[in-house]
């Protein structure tokens, strides 16, 4: 089958259209798709050919393989009455060195089919705006954060749900524990966000680009990927997730940039291994 390559260029008002590049060369402007708001979201140029076998490959293992990972060892982990210092380090060693592999994969598969920094969100674009909306956003989900938490741990321990049942069981006990674990939340913001905002908003865009206005449902189906990577938090923690999903695919098309994302998520993990253990000590001094 002889491929075609589209570039699709998004403007702010007007009419979206696309060039079109044959085989032989040939060039063509094909009318796309006619905005019908005054001004629409705008998106770096996308290079949409078809999704490569590599790249529904990555697809269908982030949407199978990594729940069912999690879900696995979440349900090993709670089978024990207590986890040792050394169960958590190497939960925490392990988990990161995951994910940079998985990060490893799929940029270097991202590079060899040409796809540019740019559509995957790894730009600072305004730096000023980007600024600003990653002060603002890390705030209000850190501040989110804290408060849901301190609400759950003044709560008898049979009613604070799975989801932080698993938290109280895999926070940070000492400082080395603390110091791996905020290697973790690192590495969780920066790969987690380049994987489901970057990469497979970005697959999805050039799935649906030819079909229709591709951002809504990029927005709803990588925001239902990155959801289910948290199903080991039972389905509360999906929602949840799920909401969260939304909200930064969201602030990454209006930015275009990762890094408002980045940081918010490294925040609410951060938030969470360092005020958990506080709020459990205060809890159990209480009760």
């Amino acid at each position: 089958m002889v491929s075609r390559q589209v570039r699709v260029l998004v403007c702010l008002r007007g009419r979206f259209t696309a060039l079109a590049f044959g085989w032989r060369g040939t060039r063509r402007s094909i009318p796309f798709l006619r905005c019908v708001t005054e001004t629409c979201f705008h998106f770096p140029p996308v290079t949409w050919l078809y999704i490569p076998w590599d790249f529904v490959l990555i697809l269908l293992f982030l949407a199978v393989v990594v729940p069912w990972r999690g879900d696995v060892r979440m349900k090993r982990l709670l089978k024990k009455s207590d986890l040792t210092s050394a169960d958590r380090l190497s939960l925490y060693a392990s988990t990161i060195l995951f994910q940079w592999l998985i990060v490893a994969i799929v940029l270097s598969r991202c590079l060899a089919r040409d796809v540019a920094f740019e559509e995957l969100g790894v730009t600072v674009g305004d730096p000023w705006q980007v600024g600003w909306i990653s002060i603002g956003l890390t705030g209000f989900f850190g501040i989110v954060q804290f408060l849901g938490l301190r609400k759950v741990t003044r709560l008898p321990e049979d009613q604070r749900g799975a989801s932080f049942a698993i938290t109280a069981k895999i926070i940070p006990h000492n400082p080395v524990e603390t110091l791996v674990f905020a290697a973790l939340a690192c590495t969780a913001g920066l790969s987690e966000e380049f994987l489901y905002r970057g990469f497979v908003f970005a697959a999805f865009v050039r799935m649906i680009v030819n079909y229709g206005a591709p951002f809504a449902a990029s927005t709803i189906l990588s925001s239902a990927m990155f959801a289910l990577a948290h199903y080991y938090q039972g389905w509360r923690g999906v929602i949840t997730t799920f909401v969260v999903g939304l909200t930064f695919v969201s602030i990454r098309i209006w930015t275009g940039s990762l890094v408002p994302v980045v940081f918010a998520h490294i925040g609410i993990d951060l938030i969470a291994g360092l005020s958990v253990p506080r709020f459990l000590k205060k809890s159990k001094g209480l009760e």
